[in-house]
């Protein structure tokens, strides 16, 4: 049987401001990627959606990103390779920390928003992100962008690199996102998002924004928690998958 990850971006609330809704999206998903407190999530938050995470048998994954509370990780931050690995480091061991006194544990890293798509061509920055993770120990698999620099750095330096695909985003034809400052870089199309998924998953074929498709291989699928109808979308990707006989489950 054919078998599929789905994953989604949790735990980015922040004091009294609420963003998405964990604890429902964990009934469509297999994976959490969950913020570190650098681009979202306060400790209270971390610990809350980590708890919610193990009582739903999701696994847990450390979402890092640029020290950008601000701008919500989505603006490339110019550091140095030792600034941003120490950074890196430090997200994921206070979410190693939270997670185990919830009774999970981290088992992989995905980049959030800004760094993941700079490590895609970036080749400092996807080393500096490698060596943080090869620091942290453990071995921990990288979630990544089907083809970018920093899976290939994370295979040369022996970690696992899992390929991704992206619900809810638009495409270019180069198979790159399209930027999140375009019109129509978030999908909001159910029927339409669903049936890409399962076309990617039995096919192994995306649909470009142009129309052209996208052949590409991945074990894993975002989607996002914080767009306007996120819990909708999860449940009608995986039912839809699930139809098409397609098991959901973690790839850790």
């Amino acid at each position: 049987m054919i078998s599929i990850d789905l994953n989604s971006d949790v735990g980015e609330s922040f004091g009294n401001w609420t963003m998405g809704d964990d604890a429902a999206i964990f009934g469509s998903v297999s994976s959490a990627n969950v913020a570190c407190g650098f681009h979202a999530g306060d400790p209270s938050m971390i610990a809350q959606t980590c708890r919610d995470a193990v009582a739903a048998g999701v696994t847990i994954g450390a979402h890092v990103g640029y020290r950008d509370l601000a701008g919500f990780g989505r603006r490339f931050l110019d550091c140095s390779p030792t600034e941003l690995a120490d950074d890196v480091l430090y997200q994921l061991g206070a979410l190693d920390a939270i997670s185990r006194a919830a009774g999970g544990t981290i088992r992989y890293v995905k980049p959030h928003g800004a760094l993941y798509n700079t490590i895609v061509t970036h080749e400092v920055q996807a080393q500096a992100v490698v060596d943080a993770v090869r620091a942290f120990g453990g071995d921990l698999p990288l979630l990544l962008l089907p083809g970018s620099v920093a899976l290939k750095a994370a295979e040369a330096a022996g970690l696992r690199g899992v390929a991704e695909a992206f619900a809810d985003r638009a495409y270019n034809p180069d198979g790159t996102l399209v930027s999140r400052r375009e019109p129509g870089a978030v999908l909001h199309d159910e029927d339409a998002v669903a049936a890409n998924m399962v076309r990617l998953a039995t096919d192994g074929v995306l649909i470009a924004r142009d129309g052209s498709t996208i052949r590409t291989t991945a074990e894993s699928i975002c989607l996002h928690g914080d767009t306007t109808g996120a819990v909708s979308m999860a449940a009608a990707v995986r039912r839809d998958l699930e139809a098409a006989g397609v098991d959901i489950r973690s790839f850790v």
